[in-house]
């Protein structure tokens, strides 16, 4: 039996793993995935190579469950040819801004539920936004109230929303909502 010396394999450089390879692939494709979902807007700010933004167009036309999972595999395979990074990187931008807008327009929610529920809430609000319109608030705090009790449409608790919205959103210059969508 031949003895084999452990030092001759160690020399030789070893590439990445066909683990590696496949988890490399499978994130390509779900950058490609991401840039599906994206609108025309989008996608002409990421200056994507013609071949690729035909596919991701293609892609958005399709409809049928097996031709949609081949158009992804092709966009996969064309995501290898270009430099991945750069379209990441503005699609977690993008992600950030979402996130960001979600979590303000969750911020107006909770104020607007507060406000309803509790009546300690309009004076805390107005220490945190002096300039919002005591009396307007007052009035549709009341007239939602009313809304609620006799089951009515919410139309006053979303005019409530709005103006805290403006308010909110106003004293916030850097605001997501003034980014593209």
């Amino acid at each position: 039996m031949p003895d084999f010396d452990t030092d001759t394999f160690d020399d030789q450089p070893e590439g990445p793993s066909k683990t590696q390879r496949k988890q490399e692939m499978h994130a390509l494709q779900g950058i490609g995935e991401q840039l599906v979902e994206l609108n025309k807007a989008r996608l002409a700010q990421l200056n994507l190579p013609e071949t690729l933004l035909d596919a991701v167009l293609e892609a958005k036309r399709l409809t049928k469950h097996e031709a949609i999972r081949r158009q992804m595999q092709y966009l996969g395979k064309l995501m290898r040819t270009v430099d991945a990074e750069p379209i990441q990187a503005k699609l977690d931008e993008w992600n950030n801004v979402t996130r960001a807008h979600s979590a303000k327009f969750h911020q107006i929610e909770h104020w607007r539920d507060r406000l309803l529920s509790n009546e300690h809430a309009l004076s805390e609000l107005l220490a945190e936004h002096p300039r919002i319109d005591i009396q307007q608030v007052r009035t549709l705090i009341r007239n939602a109230q009313k809304e609620a009790a006799a089951n009515k449409p919410p139309k006053n608790s979303r005019v409530l929303f709005k103006l805290l919205r403006e308010t909110i959103l106003e004293q916030n210059p850097g605001n997501p909502e003034q980014e593209p969508e």
